[in-house]
């Protein structure tokens, strides 16, 4: 039985469109009884490695209303309805829900939920080919044909399909934020905003400060700030979440967490991939805005905090923005000190030949945007003020991956004459999500007493018997829950904006030049000496 819930874990604090749990009865007996194995709201193993009482703890959620704005784009295409299907399977909601969809394409609802079809085939093959269970899904979608910059019958359209307002209802902008203020009017203009409803914000959130605010005041006329949830998919990680539970669930290691113990920590995010179809978002953007404002910030912020009070949305939140208010200011001095930024050219990933990025753009002009940033940086603060964090992010390098590496400080005193490099922690968010620790160790092989490095490695795939969620399938139902532990606050919004900002100031008046790489390598080559002068290497570097 996949679908029971043991009472002790209800939350009595539970609210509107929060998971109901019920219990099941067990026809077994003896030790199976006692010890159920518990799947948290992944998906159901398979048979072979289900044990003979195991309960799937599977988060119900209450009837609700989701409102997508921009469903026919790539973000609802590629990751918003797969997400749903997945949860949909996974039975934490059920037919009474409703997903509503809503786009300036003139189609019925049945023609999109033909091209829907399509689309959970490519994106979530795995479920797609359930028939039963995606026609099912399918049915909870109902289109709503919108221009929500004007004002027209279709918004009466849209206000006749939300027609319960006790219902949660989230409304969804997979939009450009330009929209967004737009929209929350024409909500408030048709009375869709009720008691129960809240609005996810896809990033980004402006491309400075001043269209930040501007588009967080937009928003806010309309909508209380607990009713707004800023979407970071990176917090959906597990990866991610897990650096909460492997901090301050060890003491032993904890305790090592600080600038006494660790040499520097370096947050890396390599995609090898190059723009392809988002270049002409991109090339407004760069890297710099679209990942490390926003993403690589907030895992920085995961990795440095100090341990909240509790693992309440505020707590949480109140932690990270001390770390971004705690970080260096970055004055034009520091940006050249401290700052590379690249753009590929032509060159090799996985022996295949890959143009450069203006190439990519297919404009047949030049462009200034950077497709890869490295920086240095510290935290202001009594636990890392001598440990420098080094963020790293671009497109077109050597391997994809997404991870943390954190280098521990030498033996203040070794009395092994053959010392190797000194241990360090790699947390692996992605491709795959896993743990190293290299630690020093006797080599039994070697004659007489030498020492060398060993790792201790974990794989969750291999560890936990449950397929992860994948990132959005854990945040679209947390909006509906109401629980905002994993989404932005404005204040983080304005800090991140506040560090960045001067960044791109001094680019504009090009303090960093911008410098080649050719695809397929780990960057522009002053990437290295970034490191070298604290006497450090990059993560690969460490591995040759």
């Amino acid at each position: 039985m996949y679908v029971v819930n043991d009472a002790a874990h209800q939350n009595p604090l539970q609210t509107r469109g929060r998971p109901s749990i019920s219990t099941a009865p067990c026809s077994c007996s003896g030790p199976f009884a006692r010890k159920p194995r518990l799947f948290y709201g992944g998906h159901p193993p398979p048979a072979d490695q289900r044990e003979p009482c195991t309960m799937a703890l599977v988060n119900r959620t209450e009837p609700f209303d989701f409102v997508i704005f921009g469903a026919t784009g790539d973000l609802t295409r590629r990751k918003l309805l797969p997400a749903f299907l997945r949860r949909f399977h996974a039975r934490e909601f059920d037919q009474e829900a409703r997903i509503i969809c809503t786009a300036r394409s003139e189609l019925t609802t049945e023609q999109f939920r033909n091209l829907c079809s399509a689309t959970l085939h490519e994106f979530a093959p795995d479920i797609a080919k359930d028939t039963e269970t995606l026609n099912q899904f399918l049915s909870l979608l109902t289109y709503v044909y919108l221009d929500a910059t004007e004002d027209g019958p279709h918004w009466q359209e849209l206000s006749a399909t939300l027609s319960d307002a006790e219902r949660t209802r989230v409304f969804y902008f997979a939009t450009a934020p330009a929209l967004y203020s737009a929209i929350c009017a024409g909500l408030s203009q048709h009375n869709l905003i009720t008691q129960h409803t809240r609005v996810v914000l896809e990033k980004p959130i402006g491309t400075d400060l001043q269209s930040a605010n501007e588009i967080n005041e937009g928003v806010g006329r309309y909508f209380s700030e607990d009713a707004i949830y800023r979407i970071d998919h990176y917090l959906g990680k597990e990866g991610v979440q897990n650096i909460l539970a492997l901090r301050f669930a060890n003491p032993a290691l904890e305790q090592l967490w600080s600038s006494e113990a660790i040499a520097h920590v370096q947050i890396t995010a390599a995609e090898t991939v190059g723009v392809g179809d988002r270049g002409s978002y991109y090339d407004k953007s760069g890297a710099l805005r679209d990942m490390v404002q926003n993403h690589l910030l907030q895992v920085l912020c995961m990795v440095a905090m100090d341990a909240p009070a509790s693992l309440r949305a505020d707590d949480l939140r109140n932690e990270k923005l001390k770390v971004l208010n705690a970080l260096r200011p970055m004055t034009p001095d520091m940006v050249r000190k401290n700052v590379i930024r690249g753009q590929y050219t032509a060159g090799r990933v996985k022996g295949e030949d890959v143009p450069g990025y203006v190439e990519d753009l297919k404009t047949g002009r030049p462009s200034d945007t950077e497709t890869f940033v490295a920086i240095r940086t510290k935290i202001r603060t009594a636990r890392w003020g001598n440990t420098p964090f080094y963020l790293r992010t671009g497109k077109r390098l050597a391997t994809k991956t997404t991870e943390i590496v954190i280098q521990f400080r030498p033996q203040v005193w070794p009395i092994f004459t053959n010392m190797p490099s000194p241990g360090r922690l790699v947390i692996r968010i992605a491709p795959h999500e896993e743990l190293s620790l290299v630690l020093a160790a006797r080599d039994p092989g070697a004659g007489g007493f030498r020492v060398r490095n060993a790792t201790l490695h974990m794989s969750y795939e291999n560890e936990f018997a449950v397929q992860y969620q994948d990132s959005y399938e854990r945040l679209l139902l947390d909006a509906v829950r109401g629980d905002p532990a994993l989404f932005i606050r404005r204040d983080e919004v304005e800090a991140s904006w506040k560090w960045v900002e001067p960044i791109l100031d001094s680019w504009r008046y090009a303090l960093t030049p911008l410098e080649p790489y050719p695809a397929g390598s780990w960057g522009p080559a002053t990437t290295r000496a970034l490191l070298a002068r604290d006497g450090a290497l990059w993560h690969e570097d460490m591995l040759t």
